[in-house]
């Protein structure tokens, strides 16, 4: 029975030895073979190609000439739009009791006092009114068309500036193809002096410089176009409210005394 066991442990212990031993070749083998394949791994690493970035300012500078005539145009298109927003936020600025003050005071035949109030108002609207009660006493049909001429200059005056945003909104893209047209002549022209050392490199540079001029007319034919036509839709806003109190006041001078 002892011997039974001696021999059992033994071979217990010859089992445990073979295993250590494999294991420890194991772990050489893995060591090795990660040792042979680190350098490979770092070398295919420092391969990847890195890829160039531009920064906007950069790809700015990338469309050269035809870029500075750009940038001004969407300089003053942006003066423009904030300076005539805010003349036609301020005319369409509506004093509700304004029409019932002039209507008080026509009635009480105090016309001076309803003049005095339209200037004291200045508002494109009270222009209006103030023309119509200067001409009191005409026919009405004098005292309309006296109005609708004021009316119509101070349309104008909200207007103005508004054809720079619309020559810029068709402009500003037709300089951007100028610009895309001339890169492409010059890319192609360097293409050619290259001779038969010529590749890809030197048209694709070219090419991609050029659209730089493209995008950006684009872009400041758009905001121009955006702007033009948010400024025209406020505009007619403020021509539908003169006109509703050019009414009015006409209704004032109808009603019976």
């Amino acid at each position: 029975m002892l011997t039974l066991f001696a021999s059992l442990q033994t071979q217990t212990m010859d089992v445990a030895a073979a295993t250590t031993d494999t294991v420890a070749g194991s772990a050489e083998t893995v060591a090795t073979s990660v040792q042979t394949a680190t350098p490979a791994v770092v070398d295919a690493v420092n391969s990847v190609p890195v890829v160039e970035t531009l920064s906007f300012w950069e790809l700015c500078l990338k469309g050269g000439f035809i870029m500075i005539p750009l940038a001004l145009l969407l300089i003053v298109s942006i003066y423009v739009f904030f300076e005539r927003w805010i003349a036609i936020h301020s005319a369409a600025k509506e004093d509700d009791t304004f029409m019932k003050r002039i209507k008080d005071y026509i009635l009480e035949g105090d016309p001076e006092s309803a003049m005095t109030l339209c200037n004291r108002t200045n508002t494109p609207y009270s222009r209006l009114i103030l023309k119509g009660i200067t001409r009191i006493g005409r026919p009405m049909n004098d005292v309309l068309v006296a109005i609708e001429n004021t009316g119509n200059i101070e349309v104008a005056n909200l207007g103005r500036r508004l054809p720079w945003l619309a020559t810029t909104a068709a402009g500003a893209p037709m300089l951007g193809f100028l610009g895309t047209v001339w890169g492409m002549v010059q890319a192609f022209y360097n293409l050619a002096k290259a001779g038969s050392s010529a590749n890809i490199d030197v048209l694709a540079g070219g090419i991609y410089q050029a659209l730089v001029t493209t995008v950006a007319g684009l872009v400041v034919g758009i905001v121009a176009l955006f702007a033009y036509n948010y400024l025209v839709a406020s505009i007619n806003g403020v021509m539908n409210s003169l006109e509703a109190k050019t009414m009015e006041f006409m209704d004032l001078l109808n009603e019976p005394a």
